[in-house]
């Protein structure tokens, strides 16, 4: 069955999305497949949208990839008070600290720990 042009390009997009964010966290391929229970090469083909991502893997796909389903689908990310309107920075700054891999995301948070425990 064809798909849509807008389809085809919400797949490929949702691909780009999924390999960008695994590669920041330092997730292979093979992580990845052995988590979602496929092949690693059916997770490439997800990757570059040669195979459409089921719905059955987005709740896996986000939370490995320490994301909420929406933003793993490209919506806009909600700020958490409610408020609208462009993000502060200091919630510009947690968004690219989660984009690292995990290891320089627990660098920041003990830096941050420490600058907290010393103001005290």
């Amino acid at each position: 069955m064809a798909i849509s042009p807008d389809e085809r390009a919400f797949f490929v997009q949702l691909g780009a999305r999924v390999a960008e964010r695994r590669k920041a966290q330092g997730i292979t391929q093979i992580q990845m497949a052995e988590a979602l229970g496929v092949s690693q090469q059916t997770v490439n083909s997800y990757e570059v949208a040669r195979r459409r991502i089921p719905s059955s893997a987005l709740p896996t796909l986000a939370k490995l990839l320490h994301l909420s389903i929406d933003e793993l689908l490209g919506e806009p990310v909600k700020p958490a008070n409610g408020k609208r309107g462009p993000a502060s920075r200091l919630q510009q700054q947690i968004e690219r600290v989660s984009r690292l891999p995990r290891s320089k995301q627990k660098f920041v948070i003990d830096m941050i720990d420490t600058v907290i425990q010393q103001a005290g």
